[in-house]
């Protein structure tokens, strides 16, 4: 038997068209909901709405939430997801790739959430996810730029959650571990021996292997639903068990 909880509702899923965007918009379309991805590449399948944003642009952002308040007459749900990575330590970007990642992860959240706030305000099941990351609460080396703009997604989570619970505007994240995804597996390619570094990423985590796209997915899916109208101002880790277990070799 399907879920049916989101009939009726209409979503926009930033970078939408692929990896955990996709995943997500696609559950929440089986599931009975209109959605929009909002993509620099949006080609997708229907019934999704593909609309070409770029979310470090406030013009692209505001353009393409009007296309879909149109399309769809109205929205109830906002997944922040689009967002890009960055390896190193604190000496390795430089202050352009320190300002461009947050313009793109940070930034880019907040130019959605602002535009979408006015349309969520007329819903009665309005629902913001954040696509947050195990980064925000457990060190990881080499993650220093990334790991800095996701602790400042938690935190705001966290304030979004207590400006808008008044308004009836859920605001909630998801924290994933390593999820196998395109940009983990590009970033595979670029390592020396790609099948080792596999295996460490998949071993540091409790269950031994990565989180797939679609369990990212059921937790956005969770926390984006009318069934979770009491949960607001919570990161749900999404980690194999990486932030909370401590196993014994």
């Amino acid at each position: 038997m399907t879920m049916s909880d989101f009939t009726g509702l209409r979503a926009i899923v930033t970078g939408g068209a692929s990896g955990l965007g996709l995943a997500t918009a696609t559950l929440l379309a089986e599931r009975g909901c209109r959605v929009a991805c909002l993509d620099l590449n949006p080609e997708v399948d229907a019934p999704l709405l593909g609309i070409r944003a770029d979310v470090t642009d406030d013009a692209s952002v505001r353009a393409a939430v009007a296309e879909t308040v149109a399309a769809f007459g109205g929205l109830d749900i906002l997944v922040n997801n689009a967002g890009i990575g960055a390896q190193g330590t604190v000496e390795d970007n430089d202050d352009d790739e320190w300002r461009h990642v947050f313009d793109v992860n940070v930034q880019g959240m907040v130019r959605a959430s602002r535009t979408c706030l006015p349309h969520l305000r007329e819903s009665p099941a309005a629902a913001i996810v954040n696509v947050c990351s195990i980064a925000a609460t457990a060190g990881l080396p080499q993650r220093a730029l990334y790991a800095a703009t996701k602790g400042a997604i938690l935190s705001m989570t966290l304030a979004m959650a207590a400006d808008h619970v008044r308004e009836g505007i859920r605001v909630n994240c998801v924290n994933p571990g390593t999820a196998d995804t395109p940009w983990i597996g590009r970033l595979l390619a670029k390592a020396a021996d790609p099948a080792a570094e596999r295996a460490a990423l998949e071993a540091r985590q409790p269950t031994g292997r990565m989180v797939a796209p679609a369990e990212v997915a059921g937790a956005i899916a969770y926390l984006a639903s009318p069934l979770s109208s009491a949960t607001t101002g919570t990161s749900l880790a999404v980690d194999g068990g990486m932030q909370g277990l401590r196993m014994r070799k």
